[in-house]
């Protein structure tokens, strides 16, 4: 027997087979080959079609079957990863009525931080543990002050995992981890924050039924089965944002355990049992799986700045390989005999409270410094910032006991992991998974079992840990000078 899991990205749409009994890859696949189209008609606006989205699942869905040579009626279940803070509304008969505003949209800033401003922080903060921001909610707004026609025929307001959920059962559903993403769930109340939707003038009538993670979501329609291959009748089983899904599947299910993404951007994922809600820095949403009785939360920290660093330099320095450029590297002192790099040349960044300041390189002395500093600085810079980030999820009470990381580039960088590891003070452990692969597995969890969860992922999974080294003096000297820089750097911006 077999689970399906599909991890709904911007860029692609990924589908997994896995074993249902011991969680083992079947098969793991993307769609379209090349990426999907975002639009973007305006500066700093994204959308992209939800029914795109569908047409990838069904062609992904029919190439899993075909290609891993299994029967599909042997398929149990489905389990639903999805990119966050996404917007998609649809009519009385469930059709999209515009493009998804997706999440990195960034149209519904100024609506977010009136409302901060006007509703105030102490509200805020102990209600949504959030501002209102840029997320769901706030683009729900700018589509009510700008698009009026459209909004007054919204049947539902949902996320863009929630229509794939329509799509495939034929009903129009959310969930708690869903609406936490979209600023929309009353941590207080243990409720929809309603009071935030009557601020902005929005029908409360338009949020869907709520259904509970790890249980039975809907099931396939026979018009969902003949488009997608799928056997009709299996329910959906769990569907949560990429971030806390790729949580899950690092199995960072409780408090002290935290997940780490090394790609493009950098992520801290922590679960909590509950936040203090105190900083506007770090993000807070109900984790997957969220109970009033044992609340689990997840503190989100995100740095733009990350891998792209790395990725600019491999790029405009004649293309050389990551493997050679960390072979380079690794022939440098710790330090890089002086040279700093600040990493954070993609965007504003949420822990400097959404300033922009950009990459920086600092202390170059031409007659001593080659490329081998400068790879050697980047990966050092872009692992500070992963430290100054975790210095900040600390700040907001964060507990730390172990950290579980995906087998991406940055992580397999030995100074990169290395550098982390030694300051931050705890293993770090990798593992090769995706987020469609821990989607499928989610499936089996309806029956509760997590230690068993966990034992799959690791003995399916785990690749490596980078343990912390003995003589740390030299990385924390490095990491002092480069705080030193950007403390300076942030008193100018």
């Amino acid at each position: 027997m077999y689970y399906i899991g599909y991890d709904i990205g911007s860029s692609s749409v990924k589908a997994a087979l896995v074993e249902a009994e011991t969680g083992k890859k079947i098969i793991v696949l993307n769609e379209p080959q090349n990426e999907m189209e975002i639009l973007s008609i305006h500066p700093d606006w994204a959308e992209q079609d939800p029914e795109i989205w569908w047409q990838h699942i069904c062609t992904a869905t029919k190439r899993a079957i075909k290609e891993s040579n299994i029967d599909a009626s042997k398929i149990q279940g489905i389990g639903i990863s999805y990119q966050m803070h996404g917007l998609v509304i649809v009519d009385k008969e469930g059709a999209p009525l515009r493009n998804s505003i997706i999440w990195c949209d960034s149209r519904a800033v100024e609506i977010g931080n009136k409302a901060f401003s006007e509703i105030g922080e102490e509200k805020c903060m102990s209600h949504l543990l959030n501002s209102p921001g840029n997320f769901t909610a706030s683009k729900l707004k700018w589509v009510k002050e700008n698009e009026p026609q459209l909004y007054n025929k919204i049947s539902k307001y949902m996320l863009p995992g929630d229509y794939i959920a329509l799509k495939l059962t034929g009903e129009v559903t959310t969930t708690k981890n869903g609406l936490s993403e979209g600023m929309l769930w009353d941590y207080k109340e243990n409720k929809v924050a309603d009071w935030l939707l009557e601020y902005y003038g929005i029908d409360t009538a338009l949020t869907p039924k709520i259904v509970e993670n790890f249980t039975n979501q809907g099931v396939v329609t026979e018009k969902a089965s003949a488009e997608s291959g799928l056997p009709a009748g299996i329910p959906i089983v769990y569907r949560a944002g990429d971030q806390p899904n790729n949580a899950l599947s690092l199995n960072v299910l409780n408090p002290g355990e935290v997940a780490a993404t090394g790609g493009t951007s950098g992520v801290f994922y922590a679960v909590s049992e509950m936040s203090s809600g105190k900083s506007t820095r770090v993000n807070n949403f109900v984790h997957v799986n969220y109970e009033l009785e044992t609340p689990r939360v997840g503190k989100l920290l995100n740095i733009n700045g990350a891998g792209i660093q790395y990725r600019w330099l491999r790029n405009n320095m004649g293309n050389e390989s990551y493997e050679v450029m960390n072979e380079k590297a690794s022939n440098v002192e710790i330090g890089s005999e002086g040279v700093v790099v600040i990493p954070f040349g993609n965007g504003a960044e949420r822990m400097f409270n959404n300033k922009t300041i950009g990459t920086h390189f600092l202390n170059l002395n031409l007659n001593i410094h080659n490329s081998a500093h400068l790879f050697r600085a980047s990966l050092e810079g872009i692992a500070f910032s992963f430290v100054y980030g975790m210095e900040c999820l600390k700040d907001d009470n964060a507990t730390i006991n172990v950290i579980r990381a995906g087998n991406d580039n940055l992580f397999r960088s030995e100074i990169f992991s290395n550098t982390v590891a030694t300051l931050i003070g705890h293993e770090i452990e990798i593992y090769n998974t995706t987020g469609a692969v821990g989607a499928a597995r989610a499936v089996g969890l309806k029956d509760g079992d997590y230690s068993k969860f966990g034992a799959n992922v690791s003995d399916n999974d785990h690749v490596m840990t980078f343990l912390p080294l003995h003589n740390k003096e030299p990385y924390e000297e490095a990491y002092k000078k480069w705080k030193k820089e950007l403390e300076l750097i942030l008193t100018t911006k």
